[in-house]
């Protein structure tokens, strides 16, 4: 299975429109899907999108997929590994990546001040 995606040349994000928060997510944390689109129920495509923290939010327990996620982190500070109650973990500043197989337990996380990650979701050739 190739990697589809349209074709988009260089162009300005709106920044402050597109944002929504996924399923399952708190509030205070939103995607904006930059190409792609991943289909986890047929389990194919792939998507790149943008993941922003507000200051203060956190999720309460770890996350898995059955997708590869990279990330790397833009701006902001994000902790990984709290408890339920948004309290330690480790934390990361910018410039820092991270590249998960399917089937990786990874978080809670939180974010002090805000961030904002850029992630590649996609799933194994077939």
């Amino acid at each position: 299975m190739a990697i589809n995606k349209e074709h988009k040349e260089f162009q300005a994000l709106d920044m402050d429109d597109g944002w929504h928060t996924p399923d399952g997510y708190p509030d205070g944390i939103k995607q904006k899907i930059l190409a792609g689109f991943l289909d986890e129920d047929s389990k194919i495509g792939n998507r790149t999108r943008l993941l922003r923290f507000d200051a203060g939010v956190f999720t309460t327990s770890p996350f898995v997929h059955d997708y590869w996620e990279e990330i790397y982190q833009l701006s902001g500070d994000l902790t990984v590994g709290n408890d339920a109650n948004g309290k330690g973990g480790e934390s990361f500043s910018p410039n820092t990546y991270a590249c998960r197989p399917p089937g990786a337990y990874h978080g809670p996380f939180k974010s002090e001040g805000g961030c904002l990650l850029l992630e590649i979701h996609y799933y194994d050739e077939g």
